[in-house]
């Protein structure tokens, strides 16, 4: 049984250090975070810390704050099982562990503006412009 529970710590410390990861990408404090998110600051705090597990609901309130698929977030909790095939762009970048905040944030900014701030609809890439 102490394997499980360790398993749950480590969990929950690896959801939460991700969170506060992209919330720091994302310029956010986190009061600004729970504030957008609908949840409370003290709590947001102790999910960052990993002393509280959110629920799924949570994790998907968070992740749109953070405009991040919720899948990541359930991932990094446990609650589904990696599927890397299935990530964006915009995921993979941020779950990169040998990118600082700041490598994220400018990879990022290019990847927008390349293909602009909303995915393009139909999923397709932008047209390139006539030669």
């Amino acid at each position: 049984m102490p394997d499980v529970r360790n398993e749950i710590d480590k969990r929950l410390a690896d959801v939460g250090d991700f969170i506060r990861t992209q919330r720091e990408v994302a310029r956010m404090s986190v009061r600004r975070l729970a504030e957008v998110a609908g949840v409370s600051n003290p709590y947001l705090s102790q999910i960052e810390r990993g002393l509280r597990k959110p629920s799924a609901e949570i994790l998907q309130q968070i992740a749109k704050a953070l405009q991040l698929s919720a899948e990541t977030l359930y991932e990094r909790a446990g609650f589904l099982a990696p599927d890397a095939g299935a990530r964006g762009v915009r995921e993979a970048i941020a779950a990169d562990p040998l990118l600082s905040p700041e490598q994220q944030q400018a990879l990022l900014n290019v990847y927008q503006s390349f293909v602009g701030q909303a995915p393009a609809a139909g999923g397709g890439r932008p047209k390139s412009p006539p030669r």
